[in-house]
C-alpha cells in the first residue's frame, strides 16, 4: 500500500485544460463485485528469467496484440486484475500481470542479491521483463506500488511507454519531503510503516501476514465486500519466501531507514528532481485518496495528453473494485 507521505502536500493545481471526468457510483455498481461470486480464473503462470529475478507472470490475448502491462502492489497480487484481463483481452490486447519481487512465484535468481524494496528496483523489473519479452512499447497500468511503477517508467524509459494509467496519481517517493512531519491525524494513517520500522514489526508481520494483510484490505476498501475465497487467492503469494524481506525493505528505504542499491543511485537521483510525466496518462482516484480524490494536486506533473477519473464508493484495490472502469481507462488511453 502506497505510504508516499508527499502525495498529501502535492504542489501546484489542476493545469488549464486537463479534463476531469467523475463517475457516479451508480454508474461503477455493475464493475463492483458484492458478495461471494466465481473467481474468475486467470492464467496459465508462466516464468521467464528476467534481470535479477525468475518472474511468474500471466500472458493473456493475442500474441501480436498491442501490449498492456498490468502491476500490482501491496498487499495484492496479480489477481487484482482477473476481471479487468478479459475485458482487454476481447478487445485485442495482449495483456502481461507479473508477480512483483516478493510475490508468487517470482524468485530472485541469486540467493545473495540484496532483497530490495526500493521504488526504482521495481521499475526496473518492469523494464528487464519487457526486454525479456521483446516488448518494444506497451501500456504501463498500475495501483499502489504498482501506479508508482507505471509512473516510474514513463519518467525513467518514456520511449517504452506508450501511456499510463495510474491509481491516486503521481507517487513517486521523494525521500527528503518524506523526512518531513504531517499532522497527527494523517501520521495515524500510516501506522504500518512505524510497526514495519521495529524488529518487532519485521517478525509480526511474519508471523502474521494473511491477517495483517486482510485487515489492510478492509482499512484500504471499507465498502468492499470481497469473500474469503477472493482474498484467499491473493494471499498465498504472500508466502513467497522473500515477501518479508521486501516489503520492510520497502518502507523502511522510504523513511531514509535502509539504504537502496548503488545501481539505481541515477534512477533515484533523476526521481528526487520530481520530473513531470510527458506520455499520455489517465490518473484515478477513489475514496481511498481522500482529499485528494479530485486530483488537482498532481494535475501538473502530468504534461501530455491527459485525464483524471474519480470513482465514488470505491476502495484502494480499483482494478478488483471497479474492473470495468479500470479496463476502460487502459482502453483510452491507448487511443491518446
Amino acid at each position: 500500500m502506497q505510504t508516499n507521505q508527499s502525495r498529501r502536500k502535492f504542489l501546484g493545481a489542476a493545469a488549464l485544460g486537463l479534463a476531469s471526468t467523475q463517475m457516479s457510483f451508480t454508474e461503477v455498481l455493475s464493475s463492483v463485485r458484492v458478495g461471494p461470486a466465481p473467481l474468475t480464473p486467470l492464467g496459465p503462470i508462466k516464468q521467464i528469467n528476467a534481470g535479477p529475478l525468475d518472474v511468474g507472470y500471466v500472458d493473456a490475448g493475442p500474441a501480436d496484440g498491442p501490449v498492456v502491462i498490468l502491476l500490482h502492489g501491496w498487499p495484492y497480487d496479480i489477481y487484482s486484475y482477473a476481471d479487468v484481463v478479459p475485458l482487454l483481452t476481447a478487445r485485442g490486447y495482449r495483456v502481461i500481470v507479473p508477480w512483483l519481487r516478493g510475490y508468487g512465484t517470482t524468485r530472485f535468481l541469486d540467493a545473495n542479491t540484496i532483497r530490495n524494496g526500493q521504488q526504482s528496483a521495481f521499475a526496473a523489473d518492469t523494464l528487464a521483463l519487457m526486454d525479456a519479452l521483446s516488448i518494444k512499447k506497451a501500456v504501463v497500468g498500475g495501483f499502489d506500488w504498482g501506479a508508482r511503477g507505471a509512473d516510474i517508467m514513463a519518467l525513467l524509459w518514456p520511449d517504452r511507454v506508450k501511456g499510463i494509467v495510474s491509481v491516486s496519481g503521481y507517487l513517486v517517493v521523494n525521500l527528503e519531503a518524506n523526512k518531513q512531519p504531517l499532522p497527527p491525524k494523517a501520521e495515524l494513517g500510516w501506522w504500518y510503516q512505524y510497526y514495519f520500522a521495529t524488529e518487532r514489526g519485521r517478525v509480526g508481520y511474519d508471523r502474521n501476514r494473511h491477517e495483517f494483510n486482510k485487515l489492510i484490505w478492509k482499512l484500504a476498501s471499507p465498502k468492499w465486500n470481497f469473500d474469503d475465497a477472493t482474498y484467499e487467492r491473493t494471499a498465498a503469494a504472500f508466502d513467497n519466501p522473500d515477501h518479508v524481506a521486501i516489503v520492510i525493505h520497502n518502507y523502511r528505504w522510504r523513511l531514509s531507514l535502509a539504504p537502496g542499491e548503488p545501481q539505481y543511485d541515477e534512477h533515484e537521483g533523476t526521481l528526487a528532481t520530481g520530473p513531470v510525466v510527458t506520455v499520455p496518462a489517465i490518473t484515478i482516484g477513489s475514496d481511498f485518496d481522500g482529499a485528494n480524490v479530485d486530483g488537482k494536486a498532481y494535475a501538473k506533473k502530468f504534461t501530455g495528453k491527459y485525464e483524471h477519473r474519480i470513482l465514488n464508493g470505491i476502495g484502494h484495490n480499483v482494478p478488483q473494485e471497479a474492473p470495468q472502469a479500470f479496463a476502460q481507462a487502459i482502453i483510452d488511453v491507448d487511443k491518446f
